[in-house]
């Protein structure tokens, strides 16, 4: 796996700077620091090379699965429509139990997963004392309210009123070896980075020490520019590692992604929309309108400063998907179809979340456009759950790990580990 700087690369493949830069602009490649300098792969380099080219090399879109099953038990909170459950199931652990307010989400998981214990409650409302001991690994991808920042340790106590503080709760009754929590990468940002240090802190108030990664989905076999927060936290007196998934050197095209797709329903444009989305060209956005146009279509949008790039958006065929959301229609996050004028379909949304063909989403259409782009991608789960496993089964080597000050915060943020990945 040869590592090249930009600079390198251009001189290889006889490609221009500026056009490397806006590969990695639009998510396409992906450098890792060494020393100050930013070094990427040549294989994916030369990948998107082909593909860009015309020259596209097709590659299978499976839904990942492991032969291997564990005995490690999981929790899982917040559990949505079951992309994070199925993955870490598909990688070979064992859930004992699912958490899930939302009447659609659970109604969705038990048609698929009859044997999953799922409980439709509030999460506040639940006991989890009696799993005391039993519980490999606690997961959930809490959603992230403002906290007070009222107290002074900024620890447990900050997080009251808000649901980080249920999954905290949890950790305290059960103790699991493993907690991990996602999140969306704002969250490294939010309030200057003050709440991430909060939940940090509170991790490591129960006993916890947390590592964090942002995680590339189109990296880890999703055919989607979808990134997330990942925070690993290991119980102290088990002296654990982290291990965060290897990138590979390629990702997985929308066309390689749909190819087959089976017919579903979904929503649809009016006359006026599609009008306008038949004159953007595959891979466009409101920049291929006509000037009048582009006023009249954005509105008090259109004077506004920034790339604006989810406007009149149509899908390439050559790429990974943009970042689905909880509508495929939305003015400034459009998910136009690359060839037919009409927005994603629910399968088609499926497919991007590498969910099977046979996973079935119950309620409305909304609902189940909802469900989908709420959920954790279940092929990037798959490869989260083969960490867990290998951190569970496997003693690391502590020298191989390389740590850093996350200044200014002081959190220890793990940067790589040579030699750990699954």
């Amino acid at each position: 796996m040869k590592k090249v700087t930009l600079e390198q690369a251009s001189e290889i493949l006889e490609i221009s700077l500026n056009t490397l830069r806006t590969w990695e602009k639009k998510k396409l490649i992906q450098g890792e620091k060494n020393n100050n300098i930013r070094f990427f792969d040549l294989d994916l380099l030369k990948s998107v090379q082909n593909n860009l080219n015309g020259n596209h090399t097709e590659r299978e879109f499976k839904i990942l699965t492991s032969s291997e099953k564990t005995d490690f038990k999981t929790i899982e909170l917040f559990a949505g429509c079951g992309g994070m459950a199925l993955g870490l199931e598909n990688a070979g652990l064992h859930h004992e139990l699912l958490v899930e307010l939302s009447k659609d989400c659970v109604t969705t998981l038990q048609k698929n997963k009859p044997h999953w214990t799922v409980f439709q409650e509030d999460v506040s409302n639940i006991d989890f004392k009696p799993y005391y001991g039993k519980i490999d690994i606690v997961s959930g991808g809490f959603p992230c309210q403002a906290f007070s920042y009222a107290g002074k340790g900024k620890g447990f106590e900050d997080t009251r009123g808000t649901l980080f503080f249920q999954f905290a709760r949890c950790l305290a009754e059960v103790q699991p070896k493993i907690a991990i929590a996602e999140n969306v990468r704002g969250l490294l940002s939010h309030k200057k980075g003050e709440t991430l240090e909060i939940i940090l802190n509170t991790f490591k108030e129960l006993g916890y020490n947390p590592y964090y990664e942002v995680v590339s989905a189109q990296f880890l076999d999703v055919p989607q520019k979808r990134d997330r927060l990942i925070v690993i936290a290991c119980r102290q007196d088990l002296n654990l590692l982290p291990i965060f998934p290897q990138k590979n050197n390629y990702t997985v095209s929308l066309k390689d992604a749909l190819q087959n797709c089976p017919t579903s329903p979904g929503v649809e444009y009016n006359e006026r929309k599609k009008a306008i989305m038949e004159l953007v060209p595959p891979g466009g956005n409101w920049k291929n309108l006509p000037l009048e146009v582009q006023k009249d279509y954005m509105k008090n949008s259109f004077y506004k400063g920034g790339g604006r790039t989810g406007f009149a958006k149509r899908l390439s065929w050559d790429e990974p998907c943009l970042t689905i959301t909880c509508s495929p229609a939305q003015t400034q996050t459009e998910r136009c179809h690359p060839t037919e004028t009409r927005p994603l379909n629910i399968r088609e949304y499926a497919r991007i979340q590498t969910f099977p063909d046979n996973w079935e989403f119950m309620g409305s259409i909304t609902s189940q456009y909802r469900q989908i782009g709420n959920a954790v991608p279940v092929n990037m789960a798959y490869h989260v759950g083969k960490c867990l496993i290998k951190m569970l089964t496997e003693k690391a080597d502590k020298n191989a790990i390389i740590y850093s000050i996350n200044k200014p915060k002081s959190q220890v943020k793990q940067l790589s580990i040579p030699g750990l990945n699954y």
